[in-house]
């Protein structure tokens, strides 16, 4: 049997709980966001883009050093949420088209100012040469921009793979059998009126000692209706806790249900092995996230309460630190899965806003007229607001009501 050790125990003293376990979602998110920049970041520097900054965090700087070589800075700021890449040539003030008109007159009034200082050069080579060594990323070829743009989603993808792969190496992926844990409790449950958990080991159930969670699981289900002693084990503690499981009709019969989900058993497996293993686990959640978002934005109405922002992700993470290592890895790599997916959506500020008219500018041969790309930014942009209040909303909603998240 394996048992998994809590995470927010070995993270944090139990009067400070709460908050470390917000600073351990924040640290991890802002792994994931790093990461995603760092994917622009390499490809900039491969395709000859000069990167101004690479920073982690937002806010003032704390440290900041300067490569004589490439000339970026890099930057440690106050706010260690998140992180950003800029490379010269990027205005965030300005749409894709405006940015590239804004450099082909640059480029042009440079050129034909070199030209008339240096009359005996032709003008043609003139251009040529400033072309072939400027590291503005506006002067780099259509695709060479989209794979910059893109790099940074395909990071997230890669890492949700490397995080699957460790796991499975280290803590292991789920089994079929289930550990005497608590998992997540339902709101207004037996379980929760009493007193329970996430995370609580059963050890006992009225003085019977029980070493397998499906042994404790079929006499919760045996016993409908009568009072049960179960003594638990939280943060190293003992404690018994009565409780009366309901009645529940299950497949033509009744059960008896308190009211928690049943976390299973983690298994380690092999370096070799864990490489197909991890493949699978990704295909698994990118499609069903896939499947996620072309049903929200097929049938909104009916998918809307599944819907969960920062907030939203705060609250599962916290209460997924007390199942271990195992399902945390998986919540890290699915929403690195989710940063990757959200950033090709073609919304202005996201990645995919900007490829698509990259895209559409390799289609036809020069770039979007900038007022048409203005009028979609806004457009785009008016639709996303309008969904992060949505979803800050049903978030905010779900705590004032008590629902939980998962």
């Amino acid at each position: 049997m394996t048992v998994s050790v809590p995470l927010a125990f070995l993270l944090a003293p139990s009067a400070l709980d709460g908050l470390w376990k917000v600073v351990v979602f924040l640290l991890m998110l802002s792994v994931l966001v790093v990461l995603h920049e760092a994917g622009h970041f390499v490809l900039a520097r491969r395709n000859g883009v000069r990167v101004n900054d690479f920073a982690v965090g937002f806010g003032p700087t704390l440290l900041k050093w300067t490569s004589p070589r490439s000339g970026t800075n890099y930057r440690l700021n106050l706010l260690p949420i998140g992180g950003y890449c800029a490379m010269q040539g990027e205005d965030g003030g300005k749409n894709e088209a405006e940015q590239q008109r804004e450099f082909r007159q640059n480029s042009a009034s440079a050129a034909a100012g070199e030209a008339s200082a240096r009359p005996s050069k032709p003008q043609g080579l003139v251009r040529e040469a400033a072309a072939g060594t400027d590291d503005n990323f506006q002067a780099k070829p259509a695709w060479r921009r989209l794979s910059i743009i893109v790099a940074g989603p395909l990071s997230n993808f890669l890492l949700a793979y490397v995080i699957m792969f460790a796991a499975a190496v280290s803590v292991g992926i789920a089994s079929s059998n289930i550990s005497p844990q608590i998992g997540i409790l339902m709101p207004n449950s037996p379980a929760v009126k009493a007193g329970f958990q996430t995370g609580d080991h059963i050890i006992a159930i009225d003085g019977k000692r029980y070493a397998r969670g499906d042994d404790v699981v079929a006499k919760i289900h045996a016993s409908a209706g009568r009072r049960l002693h179960i003594t638990i084990a939280r943060h190293g503690v003992q404690q018994t806790i009565a409780v009366t499981p309901m009645s529940a009709q299950v497949g033509g019969k009744r059960e008896g249900r308190i009211g928690f989900t049943a976390i299973p058993t983690f298994e380690r497996v092999g370096v070799i092995a864990a490489f197909p293993i991890a493949a699978i686990e990704f295909k698994n959640l990118l499609v069903g996230q896939v499947g996620g978002y072309v049903a929200l934005f097929s049938h909104f109405k009916e998918n809307a309460g599944a819907l969960q922002g920062p907030i939203g992700m705060e609250r599962a993470a916290s209460t997924l630190q007390d199942l271990g290592w195992g399902p945390y890895l998986d919540l890290a790599a699915t929403i690195s899965i989710a940063l990757g997916l959200i950033n090709l959506l073609p919304f202005p500020a996201l990645d995919g806003g900007r490829g698509v008219f990259i895209v559409a500018e390799m289609l036809r041969g020069r770039p979007v007229e900038p007022e048409k790309e203005a009028l979609v930014h806004f457009t785009g942009f008016a639709v996303l607001m309008a969904l992060m209040v949505f979803v800050a909303f049903h978030d905010i909603s779900n705590i004032v009501s008590g629902k939980g998240v998962l």
